[in-house]
């Protein structure tokens, strides 16, 4: 199944939110326990995500494409990032991220970063 990490600079909503709907889903937060803690950079976060199974649920669209691209040039991979689009609604991402985690397919987000909500 699919399972997420929502990155410390999102509200908790995101997370309560997926629980609300989805309660089986394991969905931590930067800072959580059994997660990263808040201050970890960026290229360890990934490799955190890498070594759980985790995706990673960012509004990072400025800096995480080059964290990415570095973490896979150091023959890593990654579950996947999602990234919000611009102008997007809280209502809309978290509806995605509950289809995507109910009938995605993993192999479908890795070692890419995937903008959400899906469609516009």
């Amino acid at each position: 199944m699919i399972q997420y990490l929502i990155d410390e600079n999102l509200p908790n909503l995101y997370q309560e939110q997926l629980k609300h709907y989805l309660p089986e889903l394991k969905a931590l937060m930067v800072g959580d326990p059994n997660a990263p803690e808040k201050g970890t950079l960026d290229p360890e976060i990934l490799l955190w995500c890498e070594e759980h199974d985790f995706i990673l649920v960012t509004n990072n669209r400025r800096s995480m494409p080059v964290h990415l691209r570095d973490h896979l040039e150091n023959s890593h991979q990654i579950p996947g990032i999602f990234t919000f689009r611009k102008n997007f609604s809280i209502g809309k991402v978290i509806e995605d991220l509950v289809l995507i985690a109910e009938a995605g397919d993993p192999d479908e987000y890795k070692n890419r970063i995937t903008h959400i909500p899906l469609s516009i």
